[in-house]
């Protein structure tokens, strides 16, 4: 009514409470991908029992003390997740301005291996010994770094709205990243963390847009860089030999040959349904050598037989779907090509692993992801799922 006084009410809008805020359809935990980290989790746990049962009549590793790998796998797990959330908390984005400062650090510790400082575990010499029954594996991180260091270089263009690919100069700069610490890697040397990182470049390069020459190039190069390798002496017999038994597996079944045919009669014996946890025979009468770390899915294999291992099969494929979903919904360049190198390592170093049980892919010496024994493994899983999940959050809302 006219002349009459007027006054406004502010609309109260309480705050919300920690739960609520937590809970939000905005917030860090909702937005998180619970199917990958779920399964990424369950590996974790049943690996803990896998290496429990490789290792608890094990003397002569266990000090006497048959939980001391399943404590220790847990603490791994334990400390791998915390290293994810950390990774989540600071985002991908915010490490990829920490790029090259991580890429020195990782290289400088690579390079530590080839001094007196590095050690050999398991015929590897790709490890620095910390102390208290502690080690380091630099080569685990470097993938972490390569993949952070390509993707900072190829996306740094297209996400400023330069270029619509990377140019060839930018290809180079990234393949020259990469290259430095696979040589070092590969002087120790540590032939499979080189697979895996050669493998890594590929899946980098293929989601940048790169020209299909340099990938092309690549697969040549790294085809001639083998042969060369092996003409030059390189590689150490052991490493010569596991090729040697790959090609032919009964050349010496007692001797390069043993692993791989144990490993396949431990998993032919588990059937449908396994012999039952700490039942099986090859694994209790420890005939498989490596069980707990390289070898850990005949564990599988025989004590929870084709079900359960197929079921490990299940939960690796389900981490590397939503990693997919995530490379292919991000709006970013950059998380495209972290994720893509991501689901390159994993889905690579999880055929292999469990391919070499089979016999259908050569020995070389890498962890089963989130399930094998191994401090640095552990870490730089749950880290890789860190960054995917960071790539996640940090997508706009309703993308």
């Amino acid at each position: 009514m006219a002349g009459t006084n007027s006054f406004s009410v502010a609309r109260y809008t309480p705050d919300r409470g920690p739960w609520a805020r937590l809970t939000a359809r905005d917030s860090m935990l909702r937005r998180l991908d619970w199917p990958m980290l779920l399964s990424a989790i369950a590996l974790s746990l049943i690996g803990a029992l896998l290496v429990w049962s490789a290792t608890r009549n094990r003397t002569e590793l266990n000090q006497g003390d048959p939980y001391y790998f399943l404590f220790r796998h847990l603490l791994n797990t334990g400390i791998g997740i915390a290293l994810m959330a950390g990774t989540v908390w600071l985002g991908h984005r915010t490490l990829r301005g920490a790029v090259p400062v991580l890429y020195g650090i990782s290289v400088l510790l690579v390079m530590l291996v080839l001094t007196p400082l590095g050690a050999t575990i398991n015929g590897a010499h790709a490890w620095i010994v910390i102390g208290a029954g502690f080690s380091l594996q630099p080569s685990e991180f470097v993938k972490i770094t390569i993949i952070l260091g390509m993707a900072m270089l190829l996306a740094s263009q297209v996400d400023a709205g330069d270029q619509v690919h990377p140019d060839h100069r930018t290809v180079a700069k990234s393949l020259g990243l990469a290259v430095v610490p696979m040589v070092i890697v590969m002087l120790m040397p540590d032939l499979g963390s080189v697979m895996v990182m050669v493998v890594i470049v590929l899946g980098v390069l293929l989601a940048s847009g790169a020209s299909n020459r340099w990938v092309l190039g690549l697969i040549g190069t790294g085809v001639a860089g083998g042969i060369l390798v092996t003409f030059l002496g390189l590689l150490d017999e052991y490493q010569i030999n596991r090729f040697a038994a790959f090609a032919n597996p009964e050349l010496d079944p007692a001797g390069v040959g043993y692993n791989t045919n144990q490993a396949r009669i431990a998993i032919g014996s588990g059937g449908l349904l396994g012999t039952g946890l700490f039942k099986g025979s090859q694994t209790t009468g420890q005939f498989v050598p490596e069980q707990q770390t390289d070898f850990v899915f005949t564990v599988a294999g025989e004590e929870l037989g084709f079900l359960g291992a197929g079921f490990i099969l299940f939960l690796l494929g389900l981490v590397l779907w939503r990693a997919c979903r995530i490379a292919r919904e991000t709006t970013e360049l950059y998380g495209t090509i972290v994720a893509a190198g991501i689901i390159a390592w994993f889905a690579f170093q999880s055929f292999e692993n469990i391919g070499m049980t089979l016999g259908i892919m050569p020995v070389a010496g890498l962890p089963l992801p989130f399930v094998s024994y191994g401090g640095s493994s552990m870490f730089a899983v749950w880290v890789a799922v860190g960054l995917l999940q960071s790539i996640r959050v940090q997508r706009p809302i309703g993308a």
